[in-house]
């Protein structure tokens, strides 16, 4: 059995290393090359990214899942994974094959009144209490999404808005979405765009001839001047519709970032002349996906790279590495692996006093399964930073991804030092959450859009920014290493136990004052370079903004901590209890005070959020209110009572008994 546990560590962790080095490997194309095609970059929200961050994204937008299930498979079958449609090959459906998208549940509606209010009830498909609906079924009340989307719009301001209202907002929002993603590459009902646009290519010079010959009054071509106007109306549907611009200039010294739409494209081809070159390999591919053809369509792939190589080599390299990016899922991989960390690291702690050997295996397996997925989150971390050119922190989402590699560093160091399994469950426990509330927060879209002015700054991103952010990820870690501290106290006898000849409720008294100095002295400096920095952009070092408040709450709480624990008023209950305070602090400071709309950094605001923040804090107070409880109905503290020599004069020098082990 020894042998077993000793092993048992090493087994866990070649179990999941050999399923990251799975995802790392290239995979092979299908029939159709669709993963070569969604490597092909476009410009979107300010910046270059490849057709699958655009499909990835909008998908998330109008279903908040990242790809399509085929079949539907009830929940407790959970071994069997469904056939999905990966977001590319969606994506391209939904441009060539549109009576197929069409007919695919991806509209997410979950308020129960407009269900009712649009009849939707006999419809759509359920899946673990949400509901969704395919473009067909929407068809006959799009018009009444509109209306009732325009309704809610006018509802000023937008915190007053009822949920009702948001839920029509966002489903207006995904209609015209899904509308325009169909315009993106051809106009919508075509069936053989490289047919059709050869013939408006012939069209171009006879069309403008007879248009010249009418406007000057002379005899003219009719048929050449209608075979001319004629496209020219879809095309200019597309110039108002298309979603993605998908075409480059074709003078990139001039202006590198001069990318089109395909339906602007067509119509300066009419001024001009020429189409463009890039839209007849889209509309070869096109033609050749709508009809099947895959070896004429990974031709016509290949031509357009080829095409683009010479000029648009940088922007062909961003589109396949943010393609690789997407593919592995880094985060989403971390996340599993902190998962099951954190359940062995509580199974450790669980067996600590029933079997030493088996909590040593599960801690060390634990520990090693930390070490892991924080090598594969900062391998995501690092790899995002290089996509964008940027520090790690620069909005609410990169905050959450950051904030949980920090919590992993601090957990992570401080079960080198004490090695109880404490420090890996809060450390796979916070890097778990974050990970859930970043997957959460891309759900709006892009999460790597261009930056607002007063953040479009390297220098202060990588000062203030990431040092406040440090404070934030601390203070957190200080309030799960308390939580844990009351949990554990409560209904456990661990912390009356001893390690290496120091209680364990004594060490975690020591690893939470440590982490709270540590969050001090970051959320202090970095308010400091964030009024340094807000001299700087806005002309005053502090104007009481909401934002700036919150972090100078977080300073206060943190150092009126240490003080209580330095001057005695706390001991190591108080001191939990108030660490577990920070927790609400810190979440206000991060997510609550963007909830104001109001304010110089409202900028990050998140009404959606509203509701987990109120549950979180009501959690916390919970918790707070369990650790208030007398000494007595804590398992921890009875058993250390109990295992106290009783108290008498002839045990205490001089004749006087001897305290009680303090237990607050």
């Amino acid at each position: 059995m020894k042998n077993l546990f000793k092993l048992l560590p090493w087994l866990f962790l070649a179990l999941f290393a050999t399923e990251i080095v799975a995802v790392l490997l290239p995979k092979k194309d299908g029939e159709f090359h669709v993963r070569e095609f969604g490597r092909l970059p476009v410009l979107l929200n300010g910046r270059i990214q490849p057709f699958d961050s655009v499909a990835h994204n909008s998908l998330l937008q109008i279903r908040s899942t990242a790809d399509v299930p085929l079949e539907e498979v009830p929940s407790w079958k959970f071994w069997h994974h469904p056939r999905k449609l990966k977001s590319t090959e969606w994506l391209l459906e939904v441009m060539l094959r549109p009576e197929q998208a069409d007919d695919r549940p991806i509209f997410l509606i979950h308020h129960p009144d407009l269900i009712g209010e649009l009849k939707l009830g006999d419809k759509g498909v359920e899946k673990s209490g949400l509901r969704y609906y395919t473009f067909n079924e929407l068809r006959p009340v799009v018009s009444e999404i509109g209306e009732q989307s325009e309704k809610a719009s006018e509802v000023k301001p937008e915190e007053s808005r009822t949920a009702l209202q948001k839920q029509v907002l966002k489903l207006s929002n995904a209609v015209m979405l899904y509308h325009r993603l169909k315009n993106s590459l051809q106009p919508e009902g075509s069936d053989d765009f490289a047919k059709e646009l050869s013939d408006f290519q012939n069209a171009i010079g006879p069309g403008f001839a007879a248009a010249r010959a009418s406007q000057e009054g002379k005899e003219f071509d009719k048929e050449a001047l209608d075979r001319l106007i004629q496209p020219l109306g879809q095309f200019e549907a597309m110039a108002r519709f298309a979603y993605p611009l998908i075409v480059p200039p074709l003078k990139p010294e001039v202006a590198r970032d001069n990318w089109q739409n395909a339906g602007a494209s067509l119509m300066d081809a009419a001024h001009h002349g020429e189409v463009h070159p890039a839209m007849k390999y889209f509309a070869a591919m096109a033609t050749a996906y709508r009809h099947d053809k895959p070896a004429d369509f990974n031709q016509a792939v290949e031509d357009y790279k080829q095409w683009l190589s010479p000029i648009f080599a940088k922007e062909l390299s961003k589109g396949r590495s943010e393609f690789y990016f997407n593919d592995i899922k880094a985060f989403f991989h971390a996340m599993i692996i902190y998962l099951c960390a954190f359940l062995l690291a509580v199974g450790a702690l669980l067996t600590f006093a029933l079997s030493p050997n088996l909590s040593e295996s599960l801690r060390r397996s634990a520990f090693y399964l930390v070490l892991l997925a924080g090598v594969v989150h900062t391998f995501g971390l690092v790899f995002r930073m290089i996509l964008e050119g940027r520090p790690p922190v620069t909005n609410l989402y990169s905050s959450a991804i950051f904030i949980g590699w920090g919590a992993m560093v601090l957990g992570s160091g401080l079960e080198r030092i004490y090695r109880l399994g404490i420090g890996s469950a809060v450390a796979s426990f916070a890097g778990f959450i974050t990970l859930i509330i970043a997957h959460n927060l891309a759900l709006d879209g892009d999460t790597m859009e261009m930056l607002r002015a007063v953040l479009d700054t390297n220098f202060w991103l990588a000062t203030h920014v990431v040092v406040v952010t440090l404070g934030y990820a601390s203070t957190f870690v200080a309030g799960l290493l308390a939580i844990t501290y009351i949990f554990v106290g409560l209904f456990t006898p661990i912390l009356a136990q001893n390690v290496n000849k120091a209680e364990i409720g004594k060490i975690l008294a020591k690893m939470v004052y440590a982490i709270v100095c540590f969050a001090t002295l970051f959320s202090f400096v970095g308010t400091v370079l964030g009024g340094i920095w807000a001299d700087q952009s806005w002309g005053r070092f502090w104007g009481w903004d909401p934002k700036e408040n919150g972090a100078l709450i977080i300073v206060i709480w943190n150092v009126a901590i240490l003080h209580a624990r330095w001057g005695g008023l706390v001991k190591e209950r108080g001191l939990m209890n108030m660490a577990v305070f920070g927790n609400i602090v810190t979440s206000f400071s991060w997510f609550g005070v963007n909830m104001l709309g109001i304010g110089l950094h409202s900028y990050g605001f998140m009404d959606a959020a509203f509701k987990w923040l109120m549950m979180f804090v009501a959690a916390q107070l919970v918790i707070i209110i369990m650790g208030m409880l007398p000494p007595r109905y804590w398992v921890s503290f009875r058993n250390r009572a109990a295992s106290s020599p009783p108290a008498s004069s002839k045990g205490a020098p001089g004749g006087k008994r001897k305290p009680a082990p303090a237990a607050t």
